[in-house]
């Protein structure tokens, strides 16, 4: 193998291996014991989890050694075996490697705050990192990679004493809170141009937060300096889910982010706390296609291509977004496509519910949307009515999912089972609270929100149940989000969007859509974390329809004019009122036309035949709607 250095000389993208203590977590060792020690008492443990970051294309992978200095081995009565933990961590790594990638010795913070805001002092700081670095160089590393420091002052430290005892390249990482800045304030400006200073190699960002906060600050640090720069964010924030930790980015979003971070600028791509071998094997698969694939050598001197195994389950094969439903190809190829949501029966008749479905397939309907307990009213289950629409009619469905009732066990059957009986797009919501039923003293679940439902979803689509076991042949789920761009709160509402896009979702429906000025600055607000958004329209009925949605729906906010226009029509009669509803719905619907990708039309009182005529203002599809909306009579 080439000299690092002369890989760092090139334009070669490297790929890095991601989280370890992750892996381990997964595998059953909780976090009250010390990670590194597991080099010591459980080799093949470290030694597997390297060995998969490898098969998934991993370039470098780093030595399990983030807490191996002496203060934070005293927590545990481990600092005597400081040289030996370090020493076999490299000697692990260097077996798993094979040849076939190089090792980085990972050192972290010491765990203590040094000089101005503690009592060590910048000597006695370089004294202990120096301890590691010397066992790492003698078990064999090629680089060493200095992550997750907030204080600047403590990596110079670490710089200094890698330079001290040897001239190998050292990747230089910091990491920022979500403002962009380190704990301590400290701009990405100002700590890429004192990195350079003090001579790291590359300098980067890991760990902390995910991908999308990380990269408006590569862009920062770009124009700083001109070392190579390096990006291992976290796959997400972590959500507690009782009493375990799970990161919310797929392995997907984290791939397109990926190619954003290269696009910024940074040579060296891998991921942080999170990160699994199938993050980096989509990882490593996005870089292949923008960098070229450095090659070994045999034997006979002839170039051969690296090889990555599949990663295990060997026979998962995830299904393109394209194949797993018409709907979902049809946001792929950014067509627009059309829906109308319509309640289940309230009994267990469905006749009355499929007849009025059947209209919207006559129309040109793309799918019809199936609520799943809206606003805690007692009805049939949404699932089983998808499942006789897809049957008996052959029209697709938008299958509203909500956490509200099931724990996490119930959930995962659920899927599953809907996934066997041929269903395939989902709208995952949190669902309303019980209270606003009519059986307010019934408990709710809430295990999980909807953020982590979608996680959870995005996870089967891969094989895999939430705690990252295998469940056989994979769903091919299309995952939709609610989204409200009229929240009380907006602020948390994007932020809670910028998760659920992050854990994998493909599309989002909003609340129903009266303000289109609302509208357009929230989606310039998301434009980051853009996917299809599919736009919610209601026909209003009456002024008391406007009033009730205005003033008891959470996030929806009918304008004053429009509440002036159906207050007006509405004293002039019923039909004056129901006419006006539908006359501002057309108008809304044109006006977001070239906004959003799709347009949900909600019928009130499951009143599918008004629905329709509400497509009646797009020109492409009017005529059809219209001759379907008034083939059976009202």
């Amino acid at each position: 193998m080439d000299n690092f250095r002369d890989i760092l000389e090139s334009d070669h993208i490297t790929v890095f291996d991601g989280a370890v203590g992750t892996m381990l977590y997964a595998k059953g060792i909780y976090i009250n014991r010390s990670y590194d020690e597991l080099n010591l008492t459980s080799p093949e443990l470290v030694l597997g989890v390297h060995e998969e970051y490898v098969r998934a294309g991993a370039e470098v992978i780093e030595t399990n050694t983030f807490g191996a200095t002496t203060h934070n081995l005293q927590q545990y009565g481990l600092e005597g075996q400081l040289r030996q933990i370090n020493l076999a961590a490299a000697r692990i790594a260097r077996e798993a490697a094979a040849g076939r990638c190089y090792v980085a010795g990972a050192v972290g913070p010491l765990g203590l705050r040094i000089e101005p805001y503690g009592p060590t002092s910048f000597d006695e700081a370089r004294e202990m990192f120096k301890e590691q670095v010397a066992a790492l160089l003698e078990g064999g590393v090629d680089l060493f990679v200095l992550e997750t420091f907030s204080d600047i002052s403590e990596i110079r430290q670490a710089i200094n004493a890698v330079r001290e005892l040897c001239d190998l390249p050292v990747v230089a990482q910091m990491t920022i809170q979500m403002d962009g800045n380190t704990i301590f304030g400290t701009t990405p400006e100002v700590f890429t141009t004192r990195l350079d200073e003090w001579g790291a190699d590359v300098i980067g960002l890991n760990c902390g937060v995910g991908p999308a906060i990380l990269l408006p600050a590569v862009e920062k640090m770009r124009g700083m300096t001109r070392r190579k720069l390096s990006a291992q964010p976290n796959a997400g924030l972590p959500r507690d889910v009782q009493g375990r930790q799970f990161y919310m980015c797929s392995p997907e979003y984290m791939a397109k982010y990926a190619r954003r971070l290269i696009n910024a600028g940074v040579k060296l791509i891998g991921g942080c706390c999170g990160t699994t071998p199938a993050h980096i094997k989509l990882i490593s698969n996005a870089v292949r296609a923008v960098s070229p694939r450095r090659r070994e050598t045999s034997p006979l001197g002839t170039a051969v291509p690296v090889s990555v195994e599949e990663l295990k389950p060997s026979d998962i094969k995830v299904v393109p977004p394209e194949e797993r439903s018409n709907w979902s190809r049809r946001l792929v190829r950014g067509e627009f496509v059309t829906t109308v949501e319509v309640l289940p029966p309230k009994g267990c008749d469905a006749s009355k519910t499929l007849e009025q479905i059947r209209l919207l397939k006559d129309a040109g309907v793309n799918a019809v949307n199936i609520p799943d307990g809206p606003r805690a009213q007692t009805r049939m289950s949404a699932q089983a009515t998808a499942v006789l629409v897809e049957r008996e009619i052959g029209l697709e469905t938008v299958l509203h999912y909500c956490c509200r009732d099931r724990n996490l066990l119930g959930m995962v059957s659920d899927l599953l089972g809907a996934a066997a009986l041929g269903l395939r797009n989902l709208l995952l919501i949190t669902g309303d609270p019980p209270k606003m039923g009519p059986y307010p003293d019934a408990t709710a679940v809430f295990d999980i929100d909807s953020i982590g439902l979608t996680n959870m979803v995005s996870k089967l689509n891969h094989g895999l149940d939430l705690g990252n076991n295998p469940v056989g042949c994979p769903t091919s789920f299309c995952i939709g989000v609610g989204v409200n761009p009229g929240a009380i709160n907006l602020e948390e509402e994007i932020k809670r969007f910028e998760y659920k896009v992050e854990a994998g979702a493909e599309f989002a429906i909003t609340q129903p859509v009266f303000d289109v000025e609302q509208l357009r600055a929230f989606l310039k607000r998301i434009e980051h974390v853009r996917i299809p958004i599919v736009a919610g329209i209601w026909p209003l009925v009456s002024y008391r329809n406007a009033e009730f949605l205005h003033n008891e729906v959470p996030g929806v906010r009918v304008t004053p004019t429009i509440m002036e226009r159906m207050r007006a029509a509405s004293e002039r009669g019923k039909e004056f009122g129901r006419d006006e509803g539908l006359k501002i719905a057309r108008e809304s619907l044109l006006e977001v036309r070239e906004l959003i990708q799709g347009v949900q039309v909600s019928a009130p009182f499951n009143n599918v035949r008004y629905a329709l005529e509400v497509f009646e203002a797009l020109p492409e599809f009017g005529a059809r709607a219209w001759a379907s909306a008034t083939s059976v009579e009202g």
